[in-house]
C-alpha cells in the first residue's frame, strides 16, 4: 500500500483525487491538509464522500509518516511549501500545480503519452494543465513526425470547475449559466509548458500557437479544436495518430464526431482528426479534473510506482 498526504485538501483538484485514491486498492491516504477547514470532517467540504470516509482535515502534516504527498494548492504554492518544509529522501511527490512544470529543480513533466519511461523513475514530478494536456494530446503525433510547419490556431473551452473553487464574477452561476465569454486571448499561461513539449519532440519548430480559451457555460470538461496546415491525406494523418496512441493508456483516437460526454467523468482523451483542404484539424475532449489534473496525477502515480497504469481509473463516462 502507498501511503499518501495531500496538501491544499479543499479545493476541486484534492476532492476529485480523495475520491479517485479512497477506493485505488493500493492506496491509503493518511493526511488531507487545509488549515482553513482543520478539525472538519473532509466529506462536510467534499459532500460527495458521504459515507466513503471518516477522515477529518488537519492543520499539520508528518512527511515522513507518508510515501506520496499530492500538492493541490494554487499556483506558486508549492515553491514556497518546499521553502518551509524539508523532503524526506524516500517521499515521491506529485505536485499538481504548475511550479515545477518547466522541469526545474529536478522534476519531471509528468504527460505519460510521451514521459512513461521517466516518469517511472523520478521522484519528483509536474503534473501538466488541463488545457495543457488537451491541446497537447492533439499536437504531439505532428511534432513527433516533424510535421509542425505552420503556425497553429486553437480554440478550447473549458468547463467552470476549471477556474478553481473560490467563487469570483466569472464563476458565479448566474454569470455563468447559458453564456459564454473569452479570457486570456493568445497569453494563456499553459502556453508556455505546450511549446517546451512540442519542441522537445521537434526541436525546429518557432512558429506560433493561436490560443483563444473560452468560458463555458457547463461545469467540468474541455473541448479543444486545433488546425494547421499538413501535407498529409486524410488517411495518413488517421494512421499517424492511431500508431502514436497504440501504447497509450487512455489517449484514443476516434474516426468519428466526438463530443464531451465521451469523456466527462473518466481519465481519457479522446483526439478525432480530419483533413480540410490544406488543413488538419484535430479535435480533443477531456475531463479537465480527470485526465487534465487528478485523474493524471493518479496515473502517474500508478507508473511511479510500478502498478497497472489505469488501476483505480476504470471510471464510467457521464453519458446522459
Amino acid at each position: 500500500m502507498v501511503r499518501v498526504g495531500i496538501i491544499g485538501g479543499a479545493g476541486y483538484t484534492a476532492g476529485e483525487l480523495l475520491r479517485l485514491l479512497l477506493h485505488h486498492p493500493q492506496a491509503e491516504v493518511v493526511f488531507v491538509c487545509s488549515t482553513s477547514n482543520a478539525g472538519r470532517a473532509v466529506s462536510e467540504v467534499h459532500g460527495g464522500l458521504i459515507g466513503d470516509t471518516d477522515l477529518c482535515f488537519s492543520a499539520d502534516h508528518d512527511l515522513g509518516t507518508i510515501d506520496l504527498l499530492f500538492l493541490c494548492s494554487a499556483h506558486g504554492h508549492s515553491r514556497t511549501f518546499w521553502e518551509e518544509n524539508a523532503r524526506p529522501e524516500h517521499l515521491k511527490v506529485i505536485d499538481l500545480a504548475q511550479d515545477f512544470r518547466d522541469e526545474s529543480e529536478g522534476y519531471v513533466y509528468g504527460l505519460p503519452e510521451i514521459n512513461r519511461s521517466r516518469i517511472a523513475s523520478t521522484s519528483k514530478l509536474a503534473n501538466p494543465g488541463c488545457f495543457a494536456t488537451a491541446i497537447q494530446v492533439a499536437l504531439l503525433p505532428l511534432a513527433k513526425a516533424q510535421l509542425l510547419s505552420d503556425e497553429v490556431h486553437i480554440t478550447a473551452i473549458t468547463g467552470s470547475t476549471g477556474a478553481g473553487v473560490k467563487p469570483s464574477a466569472t464563476t458565479h452561476f448566474s454569470w455563468r449559466t447559458d453564456n459564454i465569454s473569452i479570457y486570456k486571448a493568445f497569453e494563456h499561461q499553459h502556453l508556455a509548458e505546450i511549446g517546451r513539449t512540442l519542441r522537445t519532440l521537434q526541436p525546429s519548430f518557432d512558429k506560433v500557437l493561436n490560443f483563444v480559451p473560452m468560458r463555458g457555460d457547463f461545469a467540468r470538461g474541455i473541448f479543444a479544436s486545433v488546425y494547421t496546415e499538413c501535407s498529409l491525406s486524410a488517411e495518413q494523418a488517421v494512421q499517424l495518430y492511431k500508431e502514436f496512441y497504440a501504447d497509450a493508456a487512455f489517449t484514443f483516437v476516434a474516426e468519428r464526431d466526438i463530443d464531451l460526454k465521451q469523456v466527462v467523468n473518466t481519465n481519457k482523451a479522446v483526439v478525432q482528426v480530419a483533413k480540410h483542404g490544406s488543413k488538419l484539424h484535430i479535435v480533443a475532449v477531456i475531463d479537465n479534473l480527470l485526465k487534465g489534473a487528478s485523474g493524471q496525477a493518479v496515473q502517474n502515480m500508478n507508473i511511479m510506482f510500478g502498478f497497472d497504469e489505469k488501476l483505480g481509473l476504470n471510471l464510467k463516462p457521464s453519458g446522459f
